[in-house]
């Protein structure tokens, strides 16, 4: 099987050739976008706000959202298929390492509560946007996440149950619809850090 770091380097010159170099990638595309699973996730733009750069190169965006027939206009996308699949193939580095880290370092799944591999890209009988929605949507459903109006939007943040070290799961949704999921090293801080409402953590 090709590397995510080999399919990674190829997706600056041949974004397609990389999506096919990885059959499961290729194959949770085109299974996501049949069953309409995409339309649970928001709208983000690739353009990070730690680092002030794309984290998915625009041909790879654009073929993300050939592939999966997603109506997109640079650099403004669906926030599942960039955060779930485009932060795979992202090489650009942010102050916590690449993306693709939370779907591959175990933090995050230990964080929402999972076993061992149960946010693994591959080798499972779900897709990778399967079981980061529903991750996700159980994080959402907590009682005590916060709710913000921005400019007559609702945008909701919630924090997992803490976890012996103090991390937790954070999830983040605008108008009912799923912006981002990854792990907090410290939530108390966080959520103390938030200041006044806005659109968060790339939301659009």
């Amino acid at each position: 099987m090709t590397s995510l770091d080999a399919a990674s380097a190829l997706a600056a010159s041949d974004p397609s050739a990389a999506i096919d170099s990885l059959p499961w990638l290729a194959a949770a595309l085109a299974d996501d976008r049949d069953a309409g699973r995409f339309a649970t996730w928001g709208l983000s733009t690739v353009i990070d706000e730690n680092v002030g750069a794309a984290v998915v190169a625009r041909p790879l965006f654009e073929e993300l959202h050939r592939r999966t027939g997603l109506s997109a206009r640079w650099p403004v996308g669906n926030a599942g298929l960039l955060h779930v699949y485009g932060y795979l193939l992202s090489t650009t580095p942010t102050p916590y390492g690449l993306k693709r880290e939370r779907w591959l370092s175990g933090e995050l799944e230990r964080a929402c509560g999972l076993p061992a591999g149960g946010l693994q890209p591959w080798g499972t009988a779900e897709t990778l946007l399967v079981r980061a929605t529903a991750a996700a949507r159980s994080v959402l459903s907590r009682a005590d996440a916060l709710v913000e109006t921005v400019d007559g939007r609702s945008a909701r943040i919630a924090i997992g149950e803490r976890h012996p070290d103090g991390s937790a799961a954070l999830a983040y949704a605008v108008d009912d619809r799923i912006v981002t999921l990854f792990p907090v090293a410290d939530p108390a801080a966080l959520r103390a850090d938030l200041g006044a409402p806005r659109l968060r953590w790339n939301a659009m």
